[in-house]
């Protein structure tokens, strides 16, 4: 990913709790020369100063056994916004995009149901918990034969990352005043996924206030 030194973000704390927070992520692989990509939820661990993913496919989907040929992407993304140029103090000014992704690379491990049962129960614990802690009852309840026949239908896998890199673009390249205008106006709009960018560019206005 093209990442500007301004817009730089190295603090893993950083990153591994923003790709929690957007852990609906897209997974790319390299499938007979050529990228494949799936839109999975992602399980997000980072302890001693690993970062590690996890979470499973379709077993009908073929990008997993692309998984032991090349090393794979996982692209985590958050809120984005058009930002105008009439909110720049200078009137020689073009229009832009902010933005915040984080890219993950490693080499996805495939997690066998007998061999690793209890990975795969813990990826598939974590997924609930973190999207729907009450269905867990009724998941435990389920028949076991459907359980079963639920677990045997995907490909669980778990990923060590290798190499992350984050890009907040959030106009640290233009003036206070030009960053305060930006994130004032962004805050102002109802679409939450646009004032999610101001708020996220407030934020990083008082950190360095």
């Amino acid at each position: 990913m093209y990442i500007p030194y301004a817009f730089r973000e190295e603090n893993t704390e950083t990153l591994v709790e923003f790709m929690r927070a957007n852990s609906f992520a897209t997974l790319v692989s390299i499938v007979d020369g050529a990228p494949v990509a799936t839109h999975l939820p992602l399980v997000v661990q980072w302890q001693d100063g690993e970062v590690m993913l996890s979470g499973h496919l379709a077993r009908p989907n073929a990008q997993w056994r692309a998984f032991d040929q090349a090393e794979s992407l996982a692209i985590f993304t958050g809120p984005h916004a058009y930002i105008s140029p009439s909110l720049y103090e200078k009137r020689e000014s073009v229009p832009t995009w902010n933005y915040i992704a984080v890219h993950a690379y490693g080499r996805p491990a495939l997690l066998d149901l007998v061999d690793a049962r209890t990975q795969v129960e813990a990826m598939i614990d974590s997924l609930i918990e973190a999207n729907d802690p009450a269905y867990r009852e009724q998941w435990q309840e389920l028949p076991e034969k459907f359980r079963e026949g639920m677990l045997k239908g995907i490909v669980a896998f778990e990923m060590r990352v290798t190499r992350l890199e984050g890009k907040y673009k959030l106009s640290q390249n233009r003036s206070l005043v030009d960053r305060q205008n930006v994130a004032q106006a962004l805050r102002q709009s109802p679409n939450p996924v646009i004032y999610g960018v101001g708020e996220a560019m407030s934020q990083g206005l008082d950190t360095s206030s």
